[in-house]
């Protein structure tokens, strides 16, 4: 008869629960600043700003140094390699900045959407290959979670069975090898959630809730910051005031008591939906 072994220690089990529920604590989201080199270039582009490794460094020390007012809403930060070996100007590693705000450190391990042979456009995730020892090293150098996206693509004969199969046993592989090296996984099936509802509107539904509901954002949250920016040092107090708005929006939003003030951020009239979205 085969026979199951326990995949992770007591002791195991408990320092992934007590990280988890760090970065979901009540008012408490995920700041998503793992942008790749490539989708960080689309995002200076648009304010007339050269995509050097010091402009992308500044802008995210302009984000994780932001006022102590974002501490409460902010649970984790999700960082894209090269960024998790950032330091400030005045030398602090970013991993750092973040733990002393209260924040976790998260890191993006998978390494891209790539087409899945036999379906209509759809697509796995690639990145398992050396994924373990990856974590091992990011879990070292001050990373507790990750994440790791699959798509799922919605349409009237998508998402088929073969991609939800797939996507569905690699993203258990990638959460499994994230957890036997002290990594909280996010797993992250994504399905667009077009509509005209709201992160408020449903917290504030009397449903049972088996588990917090809260935001995980990179332009929602960045949007207004970066053009209150526009690459002009000097901005960076009105920048990082754009973001701890939206951050404090938020925050009330995930526990249902956000009121609309009509005080909206320098992007609030340009919608942020890409078609077929790419990090």
């Amino acid at each position: 008869m085969p026979h199951q072994y326990p995949a992770l220690t007591p002791e195991q089990k408990k320092e992934l629960h007590d990280i988890a529920k760090r970065i979901v604590a009540t008012g408490k989201g995920i700041l998503a600043a793992d942008e790749s080199t490539g989708s960080i270039a689309k995002r200076l582009s648009s304010i007339g700003v050269e995509n050097t490794e010091e402009n992308r460094r500044f802008y995210r020390q302009l984000l994780f140094t932001a006022d102590e007012k974002v501490n409460p809403c902010i649970g984790g930060v999700i960082t894209f390699h090269e960024t998790l070996y950032h330091k400030t100007d005045d030398g602090v590693a970013f991993t750092k900045v973040i733990k002393d705000k209260g924040g976790v450190v998260g890191i993006k391990v998978d390494k891209g959407v790539v087409p899945l042979a036999g379906t209509n456009g759809e697509t796995t995730t690639q990145g398992l290959d050396g994924l373990s020892e990856r974590c091992a090293q990011y879990k070292k150098d001050g990373a507790d979670f990750a994440k790791w996206r699959s798509v799922l693509k919605i349409s009237e004969h998508t998402p088929s069975h073969l991609a939800i199969i797939e996507n569905a046993n690699v993203l258990a592989r990638y959460a499994s090898i994230c957890q036997q090296n002290g990594i909280v996984p996010i797993v992250e099936p994504e399905v667009l959630p077009d509509g005209e509802h709201d992160l408020n509107a449903i917290n504030q539904c009397p449903l049972l809730k088996p588990w917090p509901l809260t935001f995980s954002y990179g332009r929602a949250l960045q949007a207004s910051a970066l053009k209150a920016w526009g690459g002009k040092k000097e901005n960076t107090k009105k920048a990082q005031d754009e973001y701890v708005k939206r951050a404090l929006a938020n925050s009330l939003a995930c526990q249902g008591k956000y009121v609309a003030s009509g005080d909206t951020g320098a992007a609030a009239g340009e919608s942020l939906f890409v078609s077929n979205h790419a990090y």
